[in-house]
């Protein structure tokens, strides 16, 4: 059983900045790439960054390229999404996963488990 618990969301004012952790148990962290996604209301879940195993690899969206930093900490099992210049567009629930080990990175459906997810709401 693998339990992914994310924290750190909150209201923020546009331009300002978030760190959000995810903490994870029940398997080898270390082996698995591991991404975050968001959801706003009535939208699609999308993919925002995932980082390799090792954490040499890193990928993100578009929308969020040069905002968003992506990190590790093996020896933690956590995973980090640091978010700057928050923009009232970036206002989501964001979740944590742990990539299935095939497969894009970049879809939903290639990562087998997810944490519960944590609000981020950035007023204008």
């Amino acid at each position: 059983q693998v339990q992914l618990v994310e924290s750190g969301g909150g209201l923020v004012q546009a331009g300002g900045s978030l760190r959000l952790s995810c903490a994870a148990s029940g398997r080898t962290f270390r082996n698995t790439a591991m991404g975050w996604f968001r959801q706003a209301p009535g939208k699609e879940r999308e993919f925002v960054a995932v980082i390799t195993w090792s954490g040499t690899i890193t990928y993100y969206a578009d929308s969020v390229k040069g905002r968003y930093t992506i990190s590790r900490d093996n020896a933690k099992n956590t995973v980090y999404l640091q978010m700057n210049s928050l923009k009232p567009e970036d206002t989501a629930v964001y979740y944590c996963a742990s990539h299935g080990g095939r497969g894009s990175y970049y879809y939903p459906v290639e990562y087998d488990y997810w944490g519960q997810g944590t609000q981020v709401t950035v007023s204008s």
